[in-house]
């Protein structure tokens, strides 16, 4: 696996009537998750827009797996974004389509597969997330947990090198937002893909670098870690007011003695 970071920020400013992004830096190494955390407005989901190239920093370099991506157009942004898979806060599923359709959207936009083949991979993602009897389902039919994995199958179906989930918990029960935790686990520790989470929600943050997957046997064994200080797959970078406040382990973060992160965590 190569060693050089799937996402690299460097000294991003970014401002719009206020200053937004300010002298951002980090990396994202290959097959593991950071978890960006923050109090609303302090720049979480601008991240992930710039990763997309959906914004332009006024300033810095932000790349993403080695393309700088700060100066291209949205013709050579689209070679960038085929590598990223992206889950939204509320699923962003189209209401007219059903559940395979949905998923398979973006295969059938790009048109280098067949019907056959379309579904074929459509199938294989929605038994990945557990919903291949939902194939012909309408998203009015599902509850939110289901609609939230029914995102990830579609983020999933174009093979990314990279996933950005926001927000994927937010509104669920414990429960079911443990399942999607538990996805996002199985896309980083059995697929090897990246990913940055943006979440507010410390529970499932903790989920996440607490879980690990592995396959023995022919099986998938789940861990759940109690000593934070053995875990290396997650990162947290913490944002307050644009500044990265804070970048370490989850064992490093739960043992801060630093006030606002203290009072955060409380």
């Amino acid at each position: 696996m190569s060693s050089e970071p799937v996402v690299a920020f460097r000294d991003v400013h970014l401002s719009f009537d206020r200053p937004v992004l300010r002298g951002v830096s980090f990396d994202l190494r290959p097959g593991t998750t950071k978890v960006v955390l923050g109090g609303s407005g302090s720049g979480k989901t601008t991240i992930l827009r710039l990763i997309l190239g959906l914004l332009k920093p006024d300033s810095g370099s932000v790349q993403v797996d080695g393309a700088e991506v700060t100066g291209l157009t949205e013709e050579q942004l689209r070679d960038v974004r085929l590598k990223v898979g992206m889950v939204f806060q509320e699923g962003a599923l189209f209401d007219s389509l059903t559940v395979g359709e949905n998923v398979g959207y973006r295969l059938v936009e790009d048109g280098e597969l067949d019907r056959d083949d379309v579904e074929t991979r459509v199938r294989e993602m929605l038994g990945y997330v557990g919903l291949d009897p939902f194939y012909a389902h309408m998203p009015s039919q599902l509850s939110g947990g289901q609609r939230r994995r029914v995102a990830v199958a579609r983020a999933l179906v174009a093979r990314p090198q990279l996933m950005l989930y926001d927000e994927p918990t937010t509104g669920l029960d414990p429960i079911t937002a443990t399942t999607i935790t538990d996805l996002i686990v199985k896309v980083r520790d059995l697929d090897g893909v990246s990913s940055i989470l943006v979440t507010h929600q410390l529970r499932d943050a903790f989920n996440v670098a607490r879980t690990s997957m592995r396959r023995e046997n022919g099986e998938v064994v789940t861990t759940v870690a109690e000593d934070l200080r053995a875990l290396d797959g997650t990162g947290f970078l913490m944002l307050r007011e644009g500044r990265v406040h804070f970048e370490g382990s989850p064992h490093e973060l739960q043992s801060s003695s630093d006030d606002y992160l203290r009072e955060f965590l409380s």
